[in-house]
């Protein structure tokens, strides 16, 4: 997903690379580097341009724990600990409807537009939901980093458990999976609620391709 999101976690994951890098330099007996000489350097590496901004560099807790764990198990409480921050960071829809139009949802789940250097204040941000998932069976290039979405609805139904789960997943997937890779398209202002109302509505409505 371009964005906010994806730009933070490109840096947490090069943050952890280097890390990893400078550890195991040391291992072999070169001198030890910290985490503040890999910060500095990762910082320089980048600037400004459009309105990409080096402060996307700047982690989030969730993400400077993610990337201290990016190597090894994340401890059990600490996960949890996670979690529970990130479902508290969910904000259901202000008039209490979830579902939007399912035409505005498959467009946005194409669009892998917003929030890059090339892109202005304007631009409106995509999903770029087919970079990660399976949505319709008449999709034949797809990511699989994520699992299959097809029948989503179909096979869940829309009660309203279903309705929160997933406006929930959507909004910050790490209320159900800390440190996952699901960008958190709600809570990093990467779309709007009436995008996300479209979304979900592109994978509940009984007439979207999904479901069919």
């Amino acid at each position: 997903m371009p964005g906010k999101a994806m730009y933070a976690r490109r840096g947490a994951v090069a943050f952890a690379v280097i890390v990893g890098v400078a550890g195991c330099a040391s291992m072999t007996g070169s001198s030890a580097v910290s985490d503040a000489e890999v910060k500095q350097v990762l910082t320089a590496s980048f600037r400004d341009k459009g309105i990409a901004k080096v402060d996307r560099l700047e982690q989030t807790e969730l993400q400077r724990v993610c990337s201290q764990y990016a190597d090894k198990p994340l401890p059990a409480e600490l996960r949890a600990r996670l979690e529970a921050d990130a479902k508290k960071s969910v904000k259901f829809p202000a008039d209490g409807r979830f579902l939007g139009d399912w035409k505005a949802g498959e467009k946005i789940a194409q669009s892998g537009r917003g929030l890059q250097y090339s892109d202005t204040e304007k631009t409106v941000a995509g999903g770029n939901c087919y970079a990660c998932h399976q949505l319709s069976k008449e999709e034949i290039a797809y990511g699989n980093i994520g699992p299959t979405l097809y029948n989503y609805g179909k096979l869940r139904g829309n009660s309203k458990d279903t309705l929160e789960y997933t406006w929930t997943r959507l909004w910050n997937g790490h209320a159900y999976a800390a440190c996952n890779n699901m960008p958190r398209f709600g809570d990093a202002g990467i779309l709007t609620e009436t995008q996300l109302k479209d979304v979900m509505a592109l994978l509940l409505d009984p007439a979207s391709p999904v479901n069919k």
